[in-house]
């Protein structure tokens, strides 16, 4: 294998990254659903010709999808080691959950980039389709109890064979789609991200030669795994534990188990899940590749100095118990599988709050509160509003928490309510910060935030997706949780809630009514006794908490209007710490 020298190195990472980066902002810009073109819920990336190992990510994209994707390439690596018959110019398509995937809204292309014959690394593309079938309009079934009431699944199949688009693969996926026209152009879209991929990479090929990006390729991971390593061994030997619930399944309305256990030996790491609940009927199940994604996110979270790719994962051994919630296999449901990778991270968070209090932060709000509204126009033309919505990020040993971010399984944007409003029969009443939802403590969680979407015309369906409705987001290092997950509907009779709390289907609703969505807030980080009180006053200025909270959690006395009564406040923190 050839050498190379640190300034080659770093001018090759930088332009391997961008690539990547190419690649993502051409699908973005060509997209025609707004979870991809606006909220950017898709990825791109290069993967090992042998392993299908992550070896670059673009930054933009779903960190999610690091850890899976290469679980997704090493699916098609093998088929053609079964198969064969790989030739240059062919592109795999696949949306199989149980093989390399997440859930079937998430399409993925693979194509093999040959040089003088032979493999020298796959690119791929991974996008959520606007809807892919299955019982419900944008395929968050919250009551599926097995895949296929969820969408159609599309098993790694070729789309191009050697050059050749085929149209019969394509005539498959539209008449299996409410909106066909959207996944075509999703589709075209990365298509055209690839293409663009294999000329940027085979100008840096010509350039540098393949011997030399290959040594790029092993040094990168050599050293990601070197520094995890490194990261790992500072941190104190020893067994950190944390047990979270999901809310229930949307079928059997009963809270289920997570449990982690993470076991820090020198600079090397094991993450155990023993304990957790056994696969259930409803949709929150993962496969085992995406429990690992999970992971690799919340520790790209926690050691944010680590460069994205496979080396990371090199220093750490997962157990997850076979038949558990946390390694699914066909059919069960995975529709939902963002709530339950959000609970992991959380629970990475606060295991390790008590290993590396200064690296971690309160845990943020927990749900993507997938909602989704659908009818047809007047004209008979069908509608399919889908989206996902914003909460409180948690507090943090630098600050307070970011106020409706998005959920830390991404870099992705929430679609601006301009773009809903001008695509959708829909008008929000209101998108605002929700006050009092941010968990106290010393740097206080971010807010979450408050939406209310009035239908416009005749009729619609809706369903709601979520988490967060029954177990709040924890603080840690003292902070306390933030608020729970609430969803007001409106009907004939009043306003109506969801019995299992965060999730339901078969909501009807007529013109001049609405939906009220009000996220959660981020926890806490720190003792909120600890906050300085000027900042309390400040957030009650702001109206980001009232007085009455202030009081309360903090032992902060202000006015309404957000003065501070410096001397109360004194004395109550006194009474209270006795």
């Amino acid at each position: 294998m050839a050498t190379i020298d640190p300034v080659t190195l770093a001018v090759l990472n930088g332009r391997l990254e961008q690539i990547a980066d190419e690649m993502d902002a051409t699908l973005f810009r060509s997209a025609f659903n707004p979870i991809i073109a606006e909220a950017h819920d898709a990825s791109h990336g290069l993967y090992d010709a042998r392993t299908g190992e992550t070896l670059v990510q673009g930054k933009s994209g779903l960190p999610i999808f690091v850890g899976a994707m290469a679980f997704a390439v090493k699916a098609v690596i093998d088929k053609v080691g079964r198969d064969g018959g790989l030739v240059d110019g062919d592109v795999y398509i696949f949306n199989d959950p149980y093989d390399g995937g997440t859930h079937l809204s998430d399409f993925r292309l693979v194509r093999p980039v040959f040089r003088d014959g032979e493999v020298f690394c796959y690119l791929a593309s991974v996008g959520h389709y606007h809807d892919v079938g299955g019982n419900v309009p944008g395929n968050y079934n919250p009551v599926a109890t097995e895949s296929f009431q969820e969408g159609f699944l599309m098993p790694p199949v070729k789309l191009f064979e050697a050059g050749r688009f085929r149209q019969d693969i394509l005539d498959i996926l539209q008449a299996n789609s409410r909106l066909p026209g959207s996944l075509y152009g999703d589709l075209n879209g990365q298509i055209n991200a690839l293409d663009l991929g294999v000329k940027r990479l085979g100008d840096l090929l010509d350039q540098y030669g393949e011997p030399t990006v290959a040594t790029a390729f092993s040094e990168l991971k050599d050293r990601a795994a070197a520094l995890m390593r490194a990261q790992i061994r500072d941190l104190p030997d020893g067994t950190y534990r944390a047990r979270d619930f999901l809310d229930n399944d949307g079928i059997v309305d009963e809270a289920l188990e997570l449990n982690i256990a993470i076991t820090i030996k020198g600079e090397r790491m094991v993450v155990d899940f023993t304990g957790s609940a056994p696969g259930c009927l409803g949709p929150v199940n993962i496969a085992r590749s995406t429990t690992v994604a999970a992971c690799y996110v919340a520790m790209k979270h926690v050691f944010q100095d680590v460069p994205a790719n496979a080396g990371v994962l090199e220093p750490i051994e997962f157990v997850i118990p076979e038949g558990s919630i946390l390694a699914a296999e066909a059919p069960r449901p995975v529709g939902g599988y963002t709530e339950t990778i959000l609970r992991l991270i959380d629970m990475v968070f606060v295991a390790l709050s008590d290993a590396a209090p200064e690296r971690v932060n309160g845990c943020a709000y927990g749900t993507i509160n997938a909602l989704s509204l659908a009818g047809h126009r007047e004209d008979g033309r069908r509608w399919v509003m889908f989206s996902f919505f914003g909460g409180g990020h948690g507090g943090h040993p630098e600050g307070d928490g970011l106020n409706h971010g998005n959920a830390p399984i991404s870099t992705a944007t929430i679609p601006p309510l301009e773009i809903l409003e001008a695509a959708y029969p829909v008008m929000f009443r209101q998108w605002a910060l929700r006050a009092d939802s941010g968990g106290p403590g010393r740097n206080r969680g971010g807010l979450g935030a408050v939406y209310e979407i009035e239908l416009l015309e005749k009729q619609a369906d809706a369903f709601l997706f979520g988490e967060r409705g029954r177990f709040a987001p924890p603080g840690v290092v003292g902070g306390k949780s933030g608020a729970l997950n609430r969803f007001t509907f409106e009907t004939a009779t009043g306003d109506a809630h969801p019995p299992m709390a965060s999730k339901m289907v078969g909501i009807s609703l007529d013109r001049g009514r609405a939906v009220r969505l009000e996220t959660p807030g981020g926890g806490g980080y720190g003792d909120p006794h600890d906050r300085d009180p000027d900042s309390v006053a400040r957030d009650v200025r702001l109206g980001f908490v009232s007085a009455e909270q202030a009081r309360d959690a903090y032992a902060v006395i202000c006015a309404a209007d957000g003065s501070l009564d410096s001397a109360a406040t004194e004395t109550l923190r006194a009474e209270t710490a006795r």
